[in-house]
């Protein structure tokens, strides 16, 4: 049986797998070190992880989720949330709700602070999810499957723009 405890100091934080994190541009904004520990400890219906974001940067684009919600602990650091159009002042000891919407539950956490802004991120895991990014007009879908025979984690992921997909009968 899987152990139900784990301390936090003993979470390891990784940067973004290679090929899925900023590049270019736009790593000038976004950067963080995450460390998922859901499996680790046996959870099922809830995903955990620790994110540290350095001085300046994002973890993420500003995005709203239709089916998961999201919880924010931030346990160092300062920064601000932006939620929706509205943006608010975050330090440690902050508890942030962010559940499933429309571009007004959008959400985006910014280190402000001059020191790394670490947070505990739970999350429901329903699959499909989808999520619009309200600042770039684009959406993803992502759905994640039970693992393949190899034990490797298979996930459908798109992420497009509103009208550039193709037509349901195109190639058939």
């Amino acid at each position: 049986m899987t152990h139900p405890i784990i301390n936090i100091a003993n979470v390891e934080l990784q940067p973004f797998p290679p090929g899925m994190g900023p590049s270019g541009d736009v790593a000038e904004r976004f950067e963080a070190r995450m460390g998922r520990f859901s499996a680790q400890i046996g959870a099922q219906k809830l995903g955990y992880n620790i994110t540290a974001v350095p001085p300046g940067k994002r973890a993420f684009p500003f995005h709203c989720h239709r089916f998961n919600e999201e919880m924010f602990f931030v346990l160092e650091g300062t920064g601000e949330v932006r939620i929706g159009s509205e943006r608010h002042p975050i330090r440690a000891g902050d508890v942030i709700a962010c559940p499933p919407g429309g571009p007004e539950r959008a959400h985006q956490i910014i280190n402000t602070g001059t020191v790394e802004l670490r947070y505990l991120a739970v999350s429901t895991k329903q699959t499909p999810e989808v999520c619009e990014y309200p600042d770039t007009g684009k959406y993803g879908v992502i759905a994640e499957y039970g693992p393949a025979a190899d034990g490797s984690p298979q996930v459908f992921r798109v992420v497009n723009v509103p009208g550039a997909s193709v037509d349901y009968w195109e190639g058939e």
